[in-house]
């Protein structure tokens, strides 16, 4: 997969994932990881998917209709390169953070549904239910940030919450923070994500 990496200056930090919402690139959210942690590594992907010229993580049949079938076989595809990139980049493979953001907080999301040891936790701005009617693996302890806002026209505040059930359940320590914004990725909900990961993913 297209991505860059950043060796941050404390390989005892988690690896920041980087995902971006369509249409974006790896370049796109390396903003976003120097304001959550300046000093990580930062492992910054590509999605593999183009719709009209736009890259993705996974197809759509239509706005908030994923196809599943793809969207299975691309987080397969995606936990099989973070196992190829720890490798060939020298860090811990149980030591990622996601920080995704719409279309990438939802492969993200995925990563969490389908398999127990993807990562260590997740940031997800603006995120879905990835799939539905399946059995999440044991996400004891596993810390995840939702970035949802409460006038979303793509993720309706009961998505946001339903995510965070279906994550609760499963064992995860599920964390929602409420803009009174709509689909954008604001600074605000920025500055509460890096507040967030000082004080939860330190702390483990």
């Amino acid at each position: 997969m297209k991505h860059v990496f950043n060796k941050g200056r404390d390989p005892e930090k988690p690896v920041l994932l980087l995902l971006h919402g369509t249409g974006g690139n790896e370049l796109d959210l390396l903003p976003l990881a120097g304001i959550i942690d300046d000093g990580a590594s930062v492992l910054s992907v590509r999605g593999n998917v183009l719709e009209n010229g736009m890259p993705r993580f996974f197809r759509r049949l239509a706005e908030g209709v994923f196809d599943e079938e793809d969207l299975v076989f691309r987080t397969n595809e995606l936990n099989a390169f973070l196992d190829e990139a720890a490798e060939k980049y020298g860090f811990e493979r149980n030591n990622i953070v996601a920080v995704g953001y719409s279309n990438g907080a939802n492969i993200a999301a995925s990563l969490l549904f389908h398999f127990r040891n993807a990562l260590k936790g997740a940031i997800l701005h603006h995120p879905m239910v990835p799939r539905r009617g399946i059995e999440l693996p044991d996400l004891a302890e596993v810390p995840v940030f939702i970035a949802a806002g409460t006038n979303d026209p793509i993720c309706s505040p009961e998505e946001s919450t339903e995510l965070q059930s279906l994550l609760e359940n499963a064992g995860a320590r599920a964390t929602v923070h409420w803009e009174n914004q709509g689909h954008q990725l604001t600074g605000q909900e920025a500055a509460a994500a890096a507040e967030w990961y000082q004080k939860v993913i330190f702390k483990q």
